[in-house]
């Protein structure tokens, strides 16, 4: 509910403002260590990723509800939202986006880090769970970039707004596709927010849209076995179907006004 959202917005900005803040039966406050708010900023802006690749990977559509509150956050206290940025490139640098190079000397295990894989006692996690925590990653970026907190102030401008999406769809666009990450973190993407870059870019969009139908997709599908097909396959009908219709449609989930009134 929007009076929820609300509720959790003002706990997070009182405690980083330098409020008492009422938690588990006892109050704290960030002026209660020399570093507190440092620590807070950095805590805080770990957990925004974790709900990334946790929440998000498993329930699409509380990319928004998320995305607000740290759009909103971010705002108001840009540390965090630098330090957020820090930890979602270092977990999933495709939200750079950068495709690691494997160095001489660098271990295969240490290598998968890099790339992003949890590795526990030399065991890579697997390709299904890797894939779904990236997907929530990009979402949740996806969903920070077009979304404002409606009860802030709107004069100044996003702090990480949609010429970032922009961005990245251009660099990611420049990179030599993978199999299986490239379609999969381009098709939610598109999803989350193609309709507010269309919005945005208009005839621009349209042109880059054109472009990954005729150029990149054919380059995605040179890279893709026949196991890896779905997403590939996803994204192709994604992108034919949205050219033919001149239209992206609205994302699952987006919050609308009614939402606030709940």
């Amino acid at each position: 509910a929007g009076s929820k959202l609300r509720e959790v917005f003002d706990k997070i900005n009182n405690l980083l403002s330098g409020k008492p803040v009422q938690t588990e039966g006892q109050t704290v406050s960030v002026t209660q260590h020399p570093q507190g708010l440092e620590f807070v900023c950095y805590k805080l802006a770990e957990k925004f990723v974790r709900h990334g690749e946790g929440e998000v990977s498993f329930h699409r559509d509380s990319a928004f509800p998320i995305a607000v509150v740290l759009s909103g956050i971010w705002e108001l206290h840009p540390r965090v939202g630098d330090i957020f940025l820090a930890h979602l490139h270092k977990k999933c640098p495709y939200s750079v986006p950068f495709y690691p190079a494997r160095k001489e000397g660098t271990s295969m295990e240490e290598y998968q880090r890099m790339l992003g894989y949890e590795v526990h006692d030399s065991k890579v996690e697997e390709q299904d769970h890797f894939l779904k925590r990236m997907s929530g990653m990009i979402r949740l970026y996806a969903a920070i970039i077009q979304l404002r907190w409606p009860y802030g102030n709107k004069q100044g401008a996003h702090p990480h707004g949609l010429s970032y999406g922009w961005r990245w769809l251009a660099q990611m666009l420049n990179l030599e596709p993978l199999a299986d990450v490239t379609a999969m973190l381009l098709l939610d993407f598109l999803e989350v927010c193609g309709n507010a870059l269309m919005k945005q870019y208009g005839l621009q969009f349209w042109k880059i849209m054109f472009f990954i139908q005729k150029s990149y997709i054919p380059r995605i599908e040179a890279v893709t076995s026949a196991g890896q097909m779905g997403c590939f396959s996803r994204l192709k009908s994604f992108v034919q179907k949205c050219l033919q219709e001149q239209e992206i449609p609205l994302p699952k989930g987006i919050l609308t006004p009614t939402f606030w009134r709940t």
